[in-house]
């Protein structure tokens, strides 16, 4: 059984995104091999786990994945590591419409994996330690077994605390008054955008000087995951009947514009049959592909390199042509005529009948659950997934405009209706978590076009 721990907070902003990092750093220095996760759809800071521990770091989410499909996830790719860090979303008991489902208190107890709870104590003392009971109370199933305060002042900061201590404390974190994470319109940067100086691991030090590394690892071996193993296994996520001699090749976009991705689609995909190739939109020419997958991402923000760029027609040439391509948010917007942001406007491919502008607040923000309804669109009627959409740009379609996707929850591209369609060509705001249905649809529809 790995050691395990998640690194929850008692609220968004408390500082567990740099605490969890720096701790995965500082673990990875002691020559651990560390295998990062993060509970929620969250795009950005797995991609900064990534860098730090050399493993690709995972998104563990109840609503999209289901309880075996996140035991699964953290199985399978906790099978090698010497400790995994799993860091948590929003507060520790905050999940969908203000239950527990979805939470990160919800994961702890499908993993069975002790918490250590971040508590920033900026203007508080005594008071803090009245947080941390509350907390330990509220659920009992969850098992907080240690408290990292972080933003303490002074020593005498930190003795007032001491004072009334209610649960252990693994860290005592300081102010850092210079250093803080970059971010934009949809939160941090990403890693491969971020100086190493502003990064998570900046504050490796930090952690080691001000936290117990050694008994936050005794902790983590604490985890009882292997309990429920048994239970999840008998539960395939794929189908008996995979013909892996299906053999097509899927062109990912990758690169500064496309990059929100969940790992486990990648592998859906590859188990069908899919060899993935990795291109850049902005950088190369169109590979040798049966198909398209365009994530979300940044196009706005590279619009003028994405007009420009010898991909744009070709892609317009492929999907004319009936290549099956899907989209996914900025892969959509890259899919339409054109993108308006802050007052620019590009062309882009030109694929789907609709124009895209860049608004000052975000569109829509939540999961979706979305059914395929369309009898002549590039994925079966009734197909269902569930997904999430977090995007600031605006659609503008064509009255005559076709949508596959009914969304039973979620706003989509308008009123409810999602997965925009032209032809094999098809784009949504919604970021898919792939079922098996759905990679077997994407995979044969790259079959059939591989033979004509």
């Amino acid at each position: 059984m790995t050691p395990a721990i998640i690194i929850a907070g008692t609220h968004s902003g408390c500082g567990k995104t740099t605490i969890s990092s720096a701790i995965m750093s500082a673990l990875k220095k002691k020559g651990l091999k560390v295998q990062p996760f993060k509970i929620g759809p969250d795009f950005i800071d797995p991609t900064h786990h990534t860098e730090i521990c050399g493993r690709v770091s995972r998104n563990l989410d109840p609503f999209m994945m289901g309880e075996n499909g996140v035991l699964r996830t953290f199985t399978e790719a906790s099978e090698d590591a010497d400790i995994s860090i799993i860091e948590g979303v929003m507060g520790l008991y905050d999940g969908l419409e203000g239950s527990d489902t979805g939470s990160t208190s919800h994961v702890a107890k499908i993993l069975n994996v002790p918490v250590i709870l971040v508590v920033d104590v900026k203007g508080t003392s005594r008071s803090a330690n009245a947080t941390v009971l509350g907390f330990t109370e509220f659920d009992s199933k969850v098992r907080i077994e240690g408290i990292i305060f972080n933003r303490t002042g002074s020593d005498r900061h930190r003795a007032m605390i001491s004072e009334s201590l209610r649960k252990e404390a693994v860290g005592w974190i300081p102010w850092e008054k210079n250093k803080s994470l970059n971010s934009r319109h949809l939160g941090l940067k990403m890693a491969h955008e971020t100086p190493v100086e502003e990064s998570p691991a900046a504050f490796t030090e930090v952690i080691e000087e001000n936290a117990d590394l050694n008994r936050i690892i005794e902790i983590a071996g604490g985890a009882k995951t292997g309990e429920k193993i048994t239970a999840a296994s008998g539960t395939s996520n794929y189908s008996t009947n995979i013909n892996t001699e299906k053999k097509v090749r899927i062109g990912v976009a990758y690169d500064s514009a496309f990059n929100f991705y969940y790992q486990d689609n990648f592998e859906r995909l590859e188990k069908y049959g899919a060899e993935i190739i990795f291109f850049s939109p902005m950088e190369n020419d169109m590979p040798k592909v049966d198909a398209l997958y365009l994530g979300g991402g940044y196009p706005e923000i590279h619009m003028e390199k994405l007009e420009h760029s010898k991909c744009r027609n070709v892609i317009k040439k492929y999907a004319d042509d009936g290549m099956p391509i899907y989209a996914e948010c900025g892969g959509l917007t890259y899919l339409s005529r054109s993108i308006d942001y802050e007052g620019r406007k590009s062309n882009m491919c030109g694929v789907l009948p609709a124009d895209a502008v860049k608004m000052n607040r975000f569109q829509a923000l939540g999961y979706v659950d979305a059914v395929y309804r369309a009898e002549d669109s590039p994925f079966p009627h009734g197909i269902s997934f569930k997904g999430h959409e977090f995007h600031y740009t605006k659609l503008t379609c064509d009255s005559d405009a076709k949508f596959a996707m009914k969304l039973k929850r979620g706003k989509g591209i308008e009123d409810g209706r999602d997965g925009l369609y032209c032809g094999n060509t098809i784009g949504g705001y919604t970021h898919a978590y792939f079922t098996e249905k759905f990679a077997e649809a994407f995979i044969e529809n790259a079959v059939k076009y591989s033979k004509t």
